[in-house]
């Protein structure tokens, strides 16, 4: 009897020490795009990656959320000219089976018009999902019942951005949060339970597609928003405008998710490359640590990323530039260190994203592969790659994949075009 629960205790001390998590919304738990799940292989067999299962759907380039069991994904069926249907998906993470879905109609008059963009985001029992053209909507997670909806070109006047509607909301104690663009309302606060408003902030003649995040500083708790013509900081409670710093950027290409560590804030972008900030221990102010001097994708100087969200470790950040290059630069004065195309590929609007775990790095580039590597100061170290899902979106004249995937349940979930899969990275 003693040797059983000797025995017993040792697998429940084993069981314990896996750290499962859930994918709940765009970049994680924390919406900080790592992953901190235990008990992952330490390196990828060659080939095409086994799948637990996958399931058929249409096209969309929203990553997956994955919360408490079930799998949600948003996608597109096309109709006639940009006519269209826009469907939430619903599925069980066990099996890839269909549980619920939602379909609505919608006229796509965006570019790129290849489905959705923004991740779903689970949160308390409630998913909530914004469509490319501005259909935001509130569901009962396991039913799929509409609690409550908006449409931003009908209820705000919203003139879309040209590539859609991209950032995904983010939940803050009672309140839905949303990059909307109105009128003196380029961000919206809703009551995340009625879609009451609350609050309005901010204003911008263009709206830009980076999600909004929300960060510490000392005590104080602000709203970070990065849109086409300024960083602001924002009182997440009022709305209200702590500080702002002046970042004209071309295009509107607001897009990757600000990096942060200690009390600095990184930024880049396509065209006008990076931005350090420092804030006040206070929050109350800030102050530009440096810039880069390029506002060219093709003449860089540093960093010009588009769709993937850099790495910052304090001393150096990863990220991958306007062409595909997979670069390092120095964190205290934006020098670049070294870049690779080992990761990638070359060519415009060449894209991976990077997504720490532990000591190494999960990179997904878009031909579709999963890479394992180390990123340090002295360069890139591959250590296994394998082939995840096929690229289906052709991009000047390559297929490709620029959908982020869900790391959840010690696996990989990831979509194209035609399918949503899960494989296993158990160790």
């Amino acid at each position: 009897m003693t040797l059983i629960m000797i025995r017993l205790t040792i697998l429940l001390m084993l069981i314990s020490s896996v750290h499962a998590d859930d994918w709940p919304q765009w970049g994680g738990p924390q919406r900080d795009l790592i992953w901190r799940e235990t008990g992952i292989v330490k390196q990828l067999p060659s080939g095409k990656l086994p799948r637990v299962w996958s399931t058929p759907i249409g096209e969309g380039y929203a990553g997956p959320a994955v919360a408490e069991g079930m799998v949600f994904v948003t996608d597109r069926i096309h109709g006639r000219g940009r006519e269209g249907i826009e469907r939430v998906l619903a599925l069980d993470s066990k099996s890839g089976e269909i549980i619920w879905k939602h379909e609505y109609p919608c006229l796509y008059n965006i570019s790129y018009p290849g489905g959705p963009r923004a991740t779903p985001v689970f949160d308390n029992g409630h998913l909530y999902t914004i469509g490319a053209v501005g259909n935001m909507f509130c569901f009962e997670a396991k039913t799929g019942e509409v609690l409550w909806s908006k449409n931003f070109q009908q209820d705000f006047g919203v003139r879309l951005p040209t590539w859609g509607m991209a950032a995904s909301p983010l939940v803050e104690k009672d309140q839905l949060i949303a990059l909307v663009g109105a009128r003196n309302g380029l961000l919206i606060s809703f009551d995340k339970l009625t879609g009451e408003e609350q609050w309005r902030s901010l204003d911008d003649s263009a709206i830009g597609y980076c999600p909004p995040v929300i960060f510490d500083f000392g005590k104080s708790r602000q709203l970070i928003s990065w849109h086409p013509r300024a960083v602001s900081s924002v009182d997440p409670q009022t709305g209200q405008v702590n500080w702002e710093v002046p970042f004209e950027v071309r295009a509107g290409l607001t897009l990757t998710t600000p990096r942060k560590v200690g009390n600095r804030l990184f930024l880049t972008a396509f065209y006008n490359g990076s931005l350090m900030l420092d804030v006040a221990d206070d929050g109350s102010g800030v102050k530009r640590l440096w810039k880069g001097s390029s506002n060219s994708e093709i003449n860089t100087d540093g960093l010009h990323g588009l769709m993937c969200t850099p790495f910052f470790d304090g001393e150096n950040i990863f990220g991958v530039g306007s062409f595909g290059q997979l670069r390092c630069l120095n964190a205290q004065t934006g020098e670049r260190i070294w870049e690779t195309l080992a990761a990638t590929g070359e060519g415009r609007w060449w894209n991976a994203f990077i997504i720490p775990h532990e000591d190494r790095f999960f990179i997904h580039n878009e031909q579709g592969e999963l890479i394992i590597a180390r990123l340090t100061k002295s360069g890139y170290e591959e250590i296994s790659r394998a082939q995840l899902i096929e690229p289906t979106r052709d991009v000047r004249r390559r297929m490709t994949i620029w959908s982020h995937p869900a790391f959840a349940e010690q696996s990989v979930f990831a979509r194209n075009d035609k399918e949503l899969i899960r494989v296993s990275l158990a160790e």
